[in-house]
This record gives structure tokens, C-alpha cells and sequence, in this order.
């Protein structure tokens, strides 16, 4: 279906953030986390009237662009024409974190086997990598309350969620949140790494006792190593390598 560009109907900073939006659409789709249509990447437009971009439902993570990216306010209702509708359903997560976390840009959700795989373990992520320990200085979790379209979860998903940047929705799936996209797609990096080396682990072991876990001191000080290691990496350098490994498969998300 051909959509027409919106490039010279939005200001250059909302084409850039959809562009970047597509492309991050476009990496989940290509590092195998994305589950059909389902699951949603939101990101807050700038300016002072909480709008938000998030992806027209019904198309495939692969095929989304930057002019498809459709335009709601934080009831999800649409701002923009689109031949597609919205799934208001997913939606409330994705508003509830973006009203509650105004440091909060981009907020990427997913639901893939290994993710959910260790948000159905009761020790939920374990300190037994490099990747873990980075996870494990922002973590959070909440409660599966059934498919996420009651408003009245919002509050306790919040709560749960506090200032951290990694949530497991326990039988559900992975959530991050950045201050950039590119934040997001990174710390989703980090955790669905953490949630593969785990499940890889476990395979491996009879239970977590045969597993070497990470000292609880060197957990303890992981935040400090994540703002040292990771503060702007995401934007500065692994966002244009990124980029530029879109450009290389031929990815047309910039349209």
C-alpha cells in the first residue's frame, strides 16, 4: 500500500524522530523480536502537547515507515489520517509509562520467547552475566494482570515500573524505556541478551546452583557502570552502526 511522505507536512524534528521510530521498528523486526503485528514501540513528539508516534496496526514491523507511523494523544486517538487503525489495547502501558516518566522518550515493548520465558521464572533475571548486571541496576517488575487494555492497571504498572528503565511484565514480556530511541532499542538489546544467555544457561544446568552467579557487590555498583559504560553510547555510536546496517540490508523506513 503506498502512503504518501509526510516529510514536508511535519516539522524536521518529528520527521527525524520518525525516522528514527521506522528504523527502530525496523532493527526489532530484524533481530527477531518482533511477535506479528502485536506489541508496540511508542515515542513522545516534541512539544508541549503530549502527542505520541506509534505503529499503524495491522502492518508488519518490517514494512513500517516514517510516514506511516501514526500520530495519538495519550488516549491513543488518532491526530493523523491513516488508512490504519490503532491498537488502544497495547496502548495503555505505552501511555501510562510516557504520563508518569516525562524523562522518558521512547518506550519499546516485546514479547519474545526468551523474555517471556524468564518473566515466567520466579527468580525472574539472574546475576550470572555481564549483560545481567547491567539489567539488574534499573530492573523492575509487575504482575501479569491479563491482556493490558484496563485502565485501572494503570496505577499499580507505574508503581511497579518507579524510575527504572527495564520492566519485566511477569508472564508477559520485556519492556524498556530511554531518553532517546536510541536508548531504548539499546537497553532492549541488554535485555533481551540477558534473557537468552539465561534460558541458554538453565538448559545447561540442573538447577540455578550449578549457575556461577555474579558477587552482590558487583551488582550493587552496576548502576554506576551503566551510566559510565552506556550514557550516550546508544546515540554517539551504536545508533549510526545500526543505521547504517539498515542502509546495507536496503531498508526504505526513511520515507
Amino acid at each position: 500500500m503506498h502512503i504518501p511522505s509526510l516529510k514536508d507536512s511535519v516539522s524536521p524534528d518529528e520527521w527525524q524522530l520518525r525516522c528514527d521510530l521506522a528504523a527502530c521498528y525496523r532493527l526489532v523486526a530484524l533481530y527477531g523480536w518482533s511477535d506479528l503485528v502485536f506489541t508496540h514501540i511508542s515515542a513522545r513528539v516534541p512539544g508541549p502537547e503530549h502527542h505520541f508516534l506509534i505503529n499503524p496496526y495491522g502492518l508488519m514491523f518490517d514494512e513500517i515507515t516514517a510516514s506511516s507511523l501514526v500520530k495519538v494523544d495519550a488516549a491513543c486517538n488518532k491526530l493523523s489520517e491513516s488508512p490504519f487503525p490503532v491498537n488502544p489495547a497495547g496502548f495503555v502501558i505505552h501511555s501510562a509509562v510516557h504520563d508518569a516518566r516525562p524523562d522518558v522518550q521512547c518506550v519499546l515493548h516485546t514479547h519474545t520467547r526468551a523474555g517471556v520465558a524468564v518473566a515466567a521464572q520466579r527468580a525472574g533475571v539472574l546475576p550470572i552475566s555481564q549483560q545481567s548486571t547491567f539489567v539488574l541496576g534499573a530492573i523492575a517488575y509487575h504482575d501479569y494482570e491479563g491482556v493490558a487494555f484496563r485502565d485501572e492497571e494503570r496505577p499499580r504498572l507505574v508503581a511497579d515500573l518507579g524510575q527504572a528503565n527495564f520492566l519485566v511484565l511477569r508472564n508477559h514480556g520485556l519492556l524498556t524505556t530511554g531518553k532517546t530511541i536510541a536508548d531504548a532499542f539499546l537497553n532492549m538489546y541488554l535485555f533481551e541478551s540477558t534473557c537468552q544467555i539465561q534460558v541458554a544457561a538453565l538448559a545447561g544446568a540442573s538447577d540455578t546452583s550449578h549457575l556461577t552467579q555474579v558477587s552482590p557487590a558487583i551488582v550493587a555498583g552496576v548502576a554506576e557502570s551503566m551510566r559510565v559504560q552506556t550514557s550516550g553510547l546508544g546515540g554517539a555510536f551504536v545508533w549510526p552502526a545500526l543505521l547504517r546496517k539498515l542502509a546495507r540490508a536496503g531498508s526504505d523506513h526513511c520515507v
